[in-house]
């Protein structure tokens, strides 16, 4: 884009700190993601190949439009950056405002940072600056639980019938024992890890190390996050990881033993987690991060298990895609990858 081009561009790119981002959100009554928060910049800052890059605040007419937190990430040799579950819109959103803020934000990175191949951030459109991920796999609809009145029934009757049924099932029969293990987990997640170790194994993926989720816990604190556990004879079998920002609740990581799916305890762990969040955290939706559909269809596994929990409760979100800042590096790493993908 050449310099003509841009004086054409309507929307500004403004960089501001992450504590102006908040102020910003809150001021606009926007309620932030927790990865568009300080408390999840610190805790980023710990993992080797990010760093910080920095905050922009997109604005339109004098009038901020959207905000978003960046992450620088080097990986292979090169650098993109990451905002994840960015941009946070200020206004409604629609293609065309979406696609021209795109075009402002890459032509800003452009000239700020020529080390950027590209930026991965939440698209609900697909315009063409934008192409799909290159890794990981993102998705577009979720699974969000109205915590609305917060006790055990309130819950039950915004639940799918085959969930109410699962869920009593597991408050009739489940000896499991739930409760907020936050302080404990602090102290060691060995034991908590361990069921991650067997999930892992059972569903065909290799966990994190402990390492990280202990840093995630201790680094975000409990006003951010919390694990959740069920016990039976004293043994962990299920917990969660549930983090906090605002009114909004997402479960962000979950394990549980084979020998005891059964008996549907995790089932029971979260009705115990949607009614703590509500009465003592202050929540008001939790969201269960993601589901299959036609655009993730490796992801439809989950959805027997997290679509029974709000028959209502099945939401669009913006998924994850790459917009292109340097088209030529680009393109190489399209062609490695496929490369890779057929050896």
């Amino acid at each position: 884009m050449n310099n003509d081009q841009l004086e054409h561009l309507l929307i500004q790119v403004n960089k501001i700190s992450i504590s102006e981002l908040e102020q910003k959100a809150a001021c606009l009554g926007v309620n932030l993601p927790i990865e568009q928060t300080s408390a999840w910049a610190d805790y980023q800052a710990t993992i080797p190949g990010r760093s910080a890059w920095g905050c922009v605040e997109l604005v339109r007419d004098g009038a901020t439009i959207a905000l978003l937190s960046l992450f620088d990430y080097e990986t292979h040799g090169y650098h993109y950056l990451r905002s994840a579950h960015g941009p946070v819109w200020c206004v409604e959103r629609d293609d065309a405002l979406e696609a021209e803020a795109l075009e402002a934000l890459a032509a800003y990175i452009r000239k700020t940072d020529k080390k950027v191949v590209f930026c991965r951030l939440a698209v609900a459109s697909e315009p063409a600056s934008v192409e799909p991920v290159l890794s990981t796999r993102p998705y577009n609809q979720t699974v969000v639980i109205d915590l609305a009145g917060g006790t055990e029934e309130d819950i039950l009757s915004r639940m799918k019938p085959r969930g109410r049924r699962d869920v009593r099932k597991a408050l009739r029969e489940s000896p499991a024992v739930c409760a907020d293990e936050t302080e404990l987990a602090l102290q060691s997640f060995e034991e908590h890890y361990d069921v991650m170790r067997e999930t892992g194994e059972r569903d065909g993926f290799v966990p994190a190390p402990c390492s990280d989720y202990e840093d995630m816990i201790r680094i975000l604190g409990p006003e951010h996050c919390r694990v959740y556990a069920g016990r039976i004879d004293g043994r962990v079998v299920t917990w969660s990881i549930v983090t906090i920002s605002g009114t909004r609740a997402v479960r962000y990581y979950g394990a549980s033993l084979s020998e005891t799916m059964r008996q549907h305890v995790t089932d029971k762990l979260v009705l115990f987690e949607c009614v703590d969040l509500f009465q003592n955290k202050g929540c008001a939706d939790y969201d269960m991060m993601g589901i299959g559909s036609d655009f993730a269809p490796e992801l439809m596994g989950l959805n027997e298990f997290k679509t029974k929990f709000a028959k209502n409760g099945v939401v669009d979100v913006a998924p994850d895609r790459d917009l292109v800042v340097k088209k030529t590096f680009y393109r190489a790493l399209c062609a490695a990858k496929k490369l890779r993908d057929r050896s």
